[in-house]
């Protein structure tokens, strides 16, 4: 998504996990998915390197919606719709 702009989506819940290692940031989007509504977004901060590719591919495997990634500061901000 290359026209993805992060400050053009609503998000309902930002989850920081700057400094977790794999598997924790995954780990906390599972966690953080449940709390907020249908169509509604997760915003996971995150420093591991492994995060921009395996929430891309967890998000796709449960049924949600991948909306992009953004680069911050030595961190990914990526963004994840819940469909279900």
């Amino acid at each position: 998504m290359t026209d993805f702009n992060p400050d053009e989506v609503q998000v309902n819940k930002t989850i920081d996990a700057r400094g977790s290692a794999c598997p924790g940031p995954l780990l906390e989007a599972k966690k953080g998915i449940g709390s907020v509504p249908v169509n509604g977004v997760i915003e996971i901060m995150s420093s591991d390197a492994s995060t921009k590719n395996d929430l891309p591919v967890w998000a796709k495997k449960v049924g949600h919606e991948y909306l992009g990634t953004a680069t911050a500061d030595g961190f990914d901000r990526i963004f994840i719709r819940r469909k279900k």
